[in-house]
């Protein structure tokens, strides 16, 4: 197994969360983003957004005029107020946020430079999926005046309310309430939302968990993928469809120049698309390969090499080889 193991002194000191924190998190893609960070490139292609905001936990990018990408660094930090990627997409008549983060916190912060780069607050919210990162802090939004239509599909808001059926600690009942009145994104067909000039669409689709949405625009060509994609990271299949998820993937990159949002990390630059897609190859070849022999996900996990081209992608610890595998393997065996 390919992994270094030596000190990165580039990288932040590890992150210990607090147990309640933890399990507010656990089965998400933070439990295990918080305890990770990425390995810089030597060389990295010039951005061409625009920071328009920064702080501790991550930064505002804008990527065109009346859109923005909300881009999380928690391992900076150590800072989990955000804790997974989104944005801010304005027209004349409605401002949409794509996703409601990890705690109150990130929401109100996002919220609150919409209303100063646009001057509203948001009017909707995209939840992408049911991941915690994506979902807890959706309360956030909310305030004396301002309470956002939030848009989820029906089988992303059942896995919302079992995930908070288990917790130990409740996240509120304004959060309750706003899901409560979502509007359910159809499951099998696109969903268009006129924002007064640019229109925006929400796609269906399925494989990091069993219910996906990506917010696309056309012009200016922008596709914010959710935790479909990511960037820099070995991504999490705790959850994953495998087949679903290459599926996905590929059906949601364009042939043409487009800004890319991933749901963790950076955005993409020259190459990491490639990258990413490699890696999803060669880990559906481990898993299909290590089946048909009947080696176990631990032993083909152990055997498991990353790809050159993502050599220095960040993992916290070889059990995510198994994961990923093992997600295979469930698959296979139908």
């Amino acid at each position: 197994m390919s992994i270094n193991r030596e000190p990165d002194p580039t990288l932040p000191r590890r992150f210990v969360p607090s147990r309640r924190e933890f399990l507010a998190l656990a089965g998400s893609a933070g439990a295990h983003l918080a305890l990770m960070a990425p390995r810089p490139r030597a060389a990295r292609a010039a951005q061409t957004s625009k920071i328009v905001a920064q702080e501790a936990w991550g930064r505002i990018e804008q990527l065109a005029e009346g859109v923005w990408a909300v881009v999380s660094t928690p391992l900076v930090n150590n800072d989990w107020t955000t804790l997974c990627n989104g944005g801010i997409i304005a027209g004349g008549e409605r401002v949409v946020a794509v996703e409601a983060y990890g705690r109150e916190a990130g929401a109100k912060w996002v919220a609150e430079r919409s209303r100063e780069l646009t001057g509203r607050w948001p009017t909707d919210v995209v939840i992408t999926h049911y991941h915690g990162d994506h979902a807890n802090g959706l309360a956030g939004y909310a305030t004396e005046k301002e309470r956002p239509q939030v848009w989820l599909t029906a089988k992303t808001l059942d896995l919302i309310r079992k995930d908070d059926a288990r917790r130990e600690f409740p996240l509120g009942t304004v959060r309750a309430e706003m899901l409560d009145g979502a509007r359910l994104i159809e499951p099998e067909k696109s969903t268009s939302l006129a924002l007064g000039g640019p229109t925006i669409t929400l796609h269906p689709r399925r494989g990091h968990t069993a219910s996906d949405i990506t917010i696309e625009l056309e012009e200016p060509s922008v596709v914010f993928f959710g935790d479909l994609l990511w960037n820099r990271l070995f991504p999490n299949y705790r959850d994953t469809i495998p087949t679903a998820f290459s599926q996905s993937i590929r059906a949601g990159i364009r042939g043409r120049e487009t800004a890319y949002v991933p749901g963790h990390g950076p955005r993409p630059e020259a190459g990491d698309l490639e990258s990413y897609l490699v890696l999803i190859d060669e880990i559906e070849t481990a898993g299909r390969r290590s089946f048909e022999k009947g080696v176990s996900p631990a032993a083909a996990a152990a055997d498991f090499e990353l790809p050159e081209s993502v050599s220095d992608w960040h993992l916290f610890n070889d059990s995510y080889f198994e994961v990923a595998i093992r997600a295979w393997h469930k698959e296979l065996a139908g």
